[in-house]
């Protein structure tokens, strides 16, 4: 009778499953060892020790060395090194110390990956490398995933993140293993790892600890965070900017007897543009201008294919928040060899247009060349000094510098008028922050003609770059912004015709109808409706190296070229003027002509990145500067209807909150989605956009920007119903509640609803 095998040391199973990584069921190892009938039972023992003292983990029904990876892996793809490389780190690590550093090998027919982005690839072990292992592409599994930013929760099995979005009701669950150390209550990034376990949650894992969620700016860190803005430039993007020198004035254009300036907000951390205008002396031009602006030469410095370059193309653009930037650039470069400061030479793309008395532009030629700004101004400075207060600074400007520049803005006044673009009115907000990091005042911006006439000379060169590139016949991102859907112009007819207005119809829409349509509601209760209406019928700008004209503007042809230190698009436009010119080996590339479709969709994608994430900072800000006044009244107006209640504009801070439909009233509300109403099936109260109400602060959450309010009165009809059970009598002239189980009220009840409602519209229309 043979003689049973012995147990394997643990020593012995390890090496066994670092040898043997696609055999680790307990079945494999009993087989390897010979061990059989009762020994197992010692086996299985010695295997759940081991597991329970993390020196192997259970997958299912095997085991693993957790310090060894599967030959076959999920890996999350890194961002490429300074060498082109492209690396991965496993999606689940659980042994000693980091995680191995993985090199992805491409083969042809690969696709390309992006950072985030979750493959299954085939590891090798390597030796004498920093690095553990080499990957081959099975097959892509996953895009880039969706960053979780929330608040941990620590409990006996790891953890818990609670969602900070708004609308968000999932919880993630956290294994002990992943939580990074993450203490309850901080504030922590993650990104799921599976689907939903046993307690019906699914998996994630902790990769960042952001720390306290109240501390001072840590709004704007949340939203960094959460929609996934790089804020750290890698070190090779650093080095190189560090490294950069001011440009020579070689075979540029010498424009530095000219008296440029710059006229920016008084907070302004870059300073892109400067312009000049002289009045023209061509007799032939008379009452005309030359119209100089001249925007920093970013080219010079980001060529392409350099780190500098690939850096500035994965973010797209600069993000403004209340309290920080997160730059498209190093500040090395934004802040100083591209910022166009006074009295120091600084190297431009210039373009000078010729216009006439009426504005309509008549030529224009641009150069690359070297100016030297006379002076940094602010607009409300520029203002002042037009309106007979200048400063010392400005006084000596007035005569030559800043009155031909409004005067050549009288004159483009006048071909605006033509053009008619659309011609919204809508303030903008701007949160200060105190030295605290804390929310000191909202205000509402100042419009001034100075901003006004800086918006027409940049619109202008816009329209001068897009012109000159397709004569030279180059590429280039056009800005690209699109007519309406017959379906939104049709519903902003309806909130139109039910605020007492018309819109032309049965013609091809342009924005002069529009136009006429915000000029109809003009100081009248509707005006913020109306104007809320419309830019909510717009579609979205965005790039694309084919011209579909630009609807908002009425522009035939419009590139953006006057912010390259903010924005990638204007980058591309400046390197094509460039290479059509012949003024450098820094103009665009080959690469980029053939990507130029890709870098459209990237820069489109990351604008619109940029602006969700400071639209959640600014509520997230509203929220915590109104959390002290959380049962006040506030007036506003209904900005928005849905199914599950009605959003409110407040006046005093511009914020948005919600009423829930059942702080409506205690009556059902049916929702009609075409009109944009809620109708009560017992009183025939009609909540709808536009109209003015009080309401009551209940919640305010600064961690998720949420703002909960209850309705107090509608202005026209009063308080909303109360328990509809208890009332004896109805308001006369409406039907009664229609029978049944959750029904609303029958069809002519609602339009008769509606019909009243539109009338009352009306009415208040005309006494206004």
């Amino acid at each position: 009778m043979s003689k049973p095998a012995p147990i394997p040391s643990r020593q012995q199973i390890l090496d066994w499953l670092n040898d043997n990584p696609d055999q680790g069921a307990k079945r494999d190892i009993a087989r390897a060892f010979g061990v059989k009938g009762q020994a197992k039972i010692e086996l299985k023992r010695i295997l759940k020790d081991m597991a329970d003292e993390g020196l192997i983990e259970k997958r299912r029904r095997n085991f693993r060395d957790p310090n060894v990876l599967p030959p076959v892996s999920v890996l999350r793809v890194m961002r490429e090194d300074s060498q082109g490389d492209q690396w991965a780190e496993p999606a689940e690590w659980t042994g000693e110390g980091p995680a191995p550093l993985v090199l992805f090998v491409p083969k042809d027919g690969d696709p390309t990956l992006a950072e985030g982005d979750r493959i299954l690839g085939r590891l090798t072990p390597v030796e004498d490398e920093d690095y553990g292992y080499e990957a081959r592409l099975i097959r892509k599994i996953g895009q880039a995933s969706h960053r979780i930013v929330g608040i941990f929760r620590k409990n006996a099995e790891g953890g818990r993140i609670m969602p900070i979005d708004k609308g968000v009701g999932n919880e993630w669950q956290v294994p002990a293993a992943v939580t990074l150390g993450a203490k309850d209550g901080e504030l922590v990034e993650a990104e799921q790892t599976g689907p939903r376990g046993r307690m019906g949650l699914p998996k994630a894992r902790v990769i960042e600890v952001l720390g306290d969620p109240s501390a001072p700016k840590a709004v704007s860190l949340i939203a960094i965070h959460q929609h996934g803005i790089p804020d750290d430039f890698p070190d090779a993007v650093v080095a190189e900017a560090d490294a950069a020198k001011p440009a020579p004035l070689d075979d540029r254009e010498d424009l530095r007897e000219l008296s440029f300036v710059t006229i920016d907000p008084a907070d302004a951390r870059d300073r892109d543009d400067a312009v000049l205008v002289i009045r023209d002396d061509d007799p032939k031009n008379e009452g005309g201008f030359l119209i100089w602006v001249a925007i920093a030469d970013v080219a010079h410095y980001v060529t392409p294919g350099s780190e500098l370059d690939r850096e500035a193309r994965k973010r797209g653009n600069s993000t403004y928040f209340p309290d920080r930037v997160v730059p498209m650039l190093p500040d090395s470069l934004s802040g100083d060899l591209c910022s166009l400061h006074e009295n120091v030479d600084r190297a431009v793309l210039a373009v000078r247009m010729k216009i006439d008395a009426q504005g309509r532009k008549v030529s224009h030629r641009f150069t690359r060349g070297m100016i030297r700004s006379v002076g940094s101004l602010e607009y409300g400075q520029v203002q002042s000094a037009r309106d007979g207060n200048p400063d010392e600074k400005t006084e000596d400007m007035v005569e030559e510098i800043i009155d031909p520049i409004y005067e050549a803005y009288e004159a483009l006044k006048h071909a605006r008028a033509i053009r008619q673009p659309l011609e919204l009115d809508l303030p903008e907000r701007q949160i200060v922050i105190g030295d605290d990091g804390h929310v000191a005042s909202i205000r509402f911006k100042e419009r001034l003609d100075a901003h006004k006439l800086i918006e027409e000379f940049m619109v202008l060169a816009n329209v001068a770059a897009a012109e000159e590139l397709e004569k030279l016949r180059r590429p280039l991102l056009y800005r690209v912004h699109e007519e309406p859907s017959l379906e939104k112009i049709e519903s902003l007819r309806e909130v139109a015709q039910a605020s007492g207005f018309t819109l032309a119809k049965g013609q091809v829409l342009q924005t002069a109808h529009l136009n006429n349509l915000l000029s109809q509601s003009e100081g009248s209760e509707f005006d913020e409706l109306i104007n809320i209406s419309t830019l909510r019928s717009m579609t979205q700008a965005y790039y694309a190296p084919t011209n579909y004209g630009h609807f908002g503007l009425a522009l035939r042809s419009y590139a953006h070229f006057t912010s390259p230190i903010r924005r990638y698009s204007d980058l591309i436009v400046h390197r094509a003027l460039i290479l059509g010119h012949g003024w450098g080996k820094d103009g665009l590339s080959q690469w980029d002509i053939d990507n130029l479709e890709e870098t459209a969709k990237q820069i489109s994608d990351t604008e619109r990145r940029s602006m969700v994430a400071e639209r959640d900072t600014t509520d997230r800000y509203l929220a915590a500067y109104l959390s002290d006044r959380v049962g006040s009244e506030f007036t506003g107006r209904i900005s928005g209807v849905q199914k599950f209640g009605a959003f409110v504009k407040l006046d005093e801070t511009g914020a948005d909150g919600l009423i829930p439909i059942r702080e409506i009233g205690r009556e059902f509300f049916h929702f009609d989605r075409e009109a944009q109403e809620l109708v009560g099936s017992d009183t025939g109260m009609v909540i709808t956009i536009g109209q003015r109400v009080r309401v009551r602060l209940s919640e305010a959450v600064p961690i998720t920007g949420g703002l909960m309010l209850e309705l107090l009165e509608v202005e026209g009809q009063g308080m909303p119903s109360g328990d509809c059970k208890r009332r004896k009598g109805r308001r006369p002239g409406t039907r009664p509640p229609r029978k049944g189980p959750g029904k609303g009220p029958r069809k002519p009840a609602r339009d008769a609803a509606k019909k009243k409602a539109v009338a009352r519209k009306v009415k208040r229309t005309r006494k206004s």
